[in-house]
């Protein structure tokens, strides 16, 4: 068992080794930036170099603090499996914490005194090479997975729907970083489900053995609730051996978001749903959105007259849509669009189906509205009255609600709060005549993550997909 192979010693000391070069260079182009070049002579007074040693020496004592603050947050790790948009927000937060610890040093240390614009520069420098160490880190990493290189070993116990969902959603993503050699069970899995195409490797009284004779690191458990006494027998007889074991927990359908786990006088307690927004929360979310969403009424005012313009001249008819669509707490308000089809359209509605693309009821400018999803314009007006959030569930007809909420499990849980003009569901692609699983399934990891942090970076990533996604 010692000299077992483990494969997350590369990825990680990489990605040292280029926070290690990146701060470093962070520290050289600040202090050259200030001193040694004509590019910042109109911020500063004419006065000599400090000694670039005592720069220098100082970069070695931030590296060491950066290292241990930056692997304290969880940044050093194979198979983290993070968003650039995501790892360059952690990198900004990290050295602005960093900085922080700096100048507070910087303050207490009278023998030098360091420059401010320095500290500036450093803090710009220091994100943007560390970020891009991370995206060349990335890339290394993703290029050893794709050659079969550094992929950790692991198998699945269980054959139940649990662990045939697990295994079909991992075992084909090789940079997610793992290798499924097989499944336990306490029999076979047969017919279509995916785990029939693995190999069996016998049943949970033959997982020990595996375990020492194999090079396996990680064990992902699904075992159903009956099968709970035969979970804590396996346990005790893998007791000793240096294998990773995550368990899906068997009430995975009810849990919406990421678990959570709640003390309360030393008894633990799984958080399988919560308050998805506090009263501040909504205050926040509320103030947000009448400041974005009145900032961009103003900046876009030409662009509504010239847009109701075009409506007036191509078809008769107003140029704004209203319909009733359920909103926060099921309550029904009128959604405003504009007119993108021919007046009376809506009553065909039930027979067009859900998000129909390419409908022959719209008008010629309204196909370009819809394809540029400019028709959602006016929905600003809903947000600045309180009916909508610029972020949040999209709303549905009545019609679809009474239809959706008692065959789609949580479908209901989409009101939990208010309904957006865009969402994590439409950033993913789920629009339209989508999934309405999957999209509710976003939908709810929206509620029970809110952030408003991840309310900003759902607008952008809104505006990228806008002008760059065709679909």
């Amino acid at each position: 068992m010692s000299n077992r192979r483990r494969n997350d010693f590369l990825i990680p000391t990489l990605g040292v080794l280029f926070d290690g070069i990146a701060i470093e260079l962070a520290f050289l182009c600040s202090y050259w930036l200030r001193f040694n070049s004509d590019v910042l002579t109109f911020l500063t007074v004419s006065e000599d170099s400090p000694p670039l040693g005592a720069y220098v020496y100082g970069s070695l004592v931030v590296i060491s603090v950066w290292w241990m603050l930056f692997n304290s947050r969880g940044m050093y790790g194979a198979r983290r499996n993070v968003a650039l948009s995501d790892e360059f927000v952690n990198v900004v937060k990290l050295v602005s914490v960093g900085m922080l610890l700096v100048m507070s040093a910087a303050f207490f240390y009278r023998a030098f005194s360091y420059s401010r614009i320095v500290f500036g520069l450093l803090w710009i420098f220091s994100s943007l090479f560390i970020f891009i160490g991370r995206v060349f880190l990335l890339q290394i990493e993703k290029s050893l997975y794709r050659k079969g290189r550094e992929l950790r070993n692991a198998v699945i116990i269980g054959n139940n729907q649990t662990a045939n969902r697990m295994y079909e959603v991992l075992h084909n993503h090789s940079l997610l970083g793992y290798k499924f050699i097989g499944y336990f069970a306490q029999s076979k899995c047969e017919g279509n489900e995916p785990l029939s195409q693995e190999h069996y490797l016998g049943t949970f009284d033959e997982v020990s053995d595996a375990l020492n004779n194999r090079n396996i690191e990680l064990v992902l458990v699904a075992m159903n609730l009956d099968e709970h006494d035969a979970l804590y027998k396996l346990l005790r007889e893998c007791e000793g051996i240096n294998v990773e074991f995550m368990m899906v927990p068997d009430i995975l359908e009810l849990m919406a978001g990421g678990i959570r786990v709640k003390e309360i006088e030393g008894i633990p307690f799984i958080k399988i749903k919560g308050v998805p927004i506090t009263t501040w929360g909504r205050i926040m979310k509320r103030a947000f959105d009448l400041v974005v969403g009145l900032g961009f009424v103003i900046a876009g005012s030409w662009l509504f007259g010239l847009i109701a313009m075009f409506i007036k001249i191509t078809s008769k008819g107003p140029v704004f849509f209203k319909q009733e669509r359920i909103g926060f707490d099921g309550e029904p308000f009128n959604m405003i669009k504009f007119r993108t089809m021919r007046v009376g359209a809506e009553k065909f509605d039930n027979q067009a189906g859900l998000g129909m693309k390419d409908d022959p009821r719209q008008t010629s400018i309204g196909t370009i509205l819809r394809k540029t999803s400019l028709d959602e314009l006016p929905q600003l007006l809903n947000v600045l009255s309180g009916e909508m959030s610029l972020v949040g569930p999209r709303p549905e007809r009545t019609f679809y609600v009474e239809k959706f909420k008692n065959i789609i499990p949580k479908y209901l849980d989409r009101h939990r709060v208010k309904t957006g003009m865009t969402g994590w569901a439409q950033i993913h692609g789920f629009r339209g005549d989508t999934s309405l699983e999957e999209r509710i399934r976003y939908d709810l990891y929206y509620i029970e993550n809110w952030s408003l942090g991840l309310d900003v970076k759902i607008l952008f990533k809104t505006v990228g997909t806008v002008i760059f996604h065709r679909d």
